[in-house]
């Protein structure tokens, strides 16, 4: 080869590569366990919770039915009339969930999870309409965390956000 070949030749060597290799390694043995993966599953929780209840109001409007929303300490379980018109009538009728499941239904993956106080949050329903029986403030908590991320569905018009 001559040597303007070989001056166009570029990459790294392998003791580079090996070195960068041990360094990542270090890395990650040092930072990985520091890391609190119960802040993230307590967000995903509350995103679960805001994407269900979002879903709940889609499906009242889109099937005028009524659609209940039940909760328990760490989880939250839809369930839907069994005819339109009809109200509160959603003991043992299971809302089929967008991924397919049945119930719909979310649950907090740790058991430092639930909602604020460990108790449920009083159970309502969406008319029709895409209504709620009453307005609601939900809390995600987190325990040994004082950052709790709020839901809210507003009484008149059901819309749910953050």
């Amino acid at each position: 080869m001559s040597h303007r070949a070989c001056l166009h030749e570029r990459g790294f060597t392998l003791i580079e590569l090996i070195m960068v290799i041990i360094l990542v390694g270090i890395l990650a043995v040092v930072a990985v366990p520091r890391l609190n993966t119960t802040e993230f599953q307590a967000r995903g929780f509350h995103d679960e919770t805001l994407a269900l209840l979002r879903y709940a109001q889609k499906t009242a409007i889109a099937q005028r039915r009524t659609v209940c929303v039940a909760f328990a300490a760490d989880s939250a379980t839809l369930t839907i009339a069994s005819a339109a018109g009809a109200t509160n009538d959603c003991a043992g009728n299971a809302l089929v969930g967008p991924k397919g499941e049945s119930p719909a239904t979310v649950t907090a993956s740790s058991t430092s999870i639930a909602y604020t106080g460990g108790t449920a949050p009083t159970a309502f329903t969406f008319d029709g309409l895409g209504k709620p029986s009453t307005g609601q403030t939900i809390k995600v908590a987190n325990a040994g965390n004082d950052i709790n991320p709020t839901i809210t569905v507003e009484a008149v018009t059901g819309y749910v956000h953050d």
